[in-house]
């Protein structure tokens, strides 16, 4: 059994993660396509932008597993 309170963090880590990284792919998403549009040759420059945007969500994933598993408690 899951304590609340480990639940609650595991909750607010994927939400507010995923909050940040919608956020961040709008924002340079947004900007990769008016880029692409001027110069098309810039198209794998502007996508590895919005993959390390893409990351945060992975990463908040990865701390509500954490959390959720007990991995790295003593």
């Amino acid at each position: 059994m899951v304590d609340p309170m480990v639940a609650i963090g595991a909750a607010v880590a994927i939400g507010l993660t995923g909050l940040g990284a919608g956020y961040g792919i709008g924002a340079t998403g947004s900007a990769s396509i008016g880029a692409i549009a001027e110069k098309p040759d810039m198209f794998g420059k502007t996508m590895v932008y919005v993959a390390f945007a893409e990351a945060i969500a992975i990463y908040g994933l990865l701390i509500a597993f954490m959390l959720l598993f007990s991995i790295g408690a003593k």
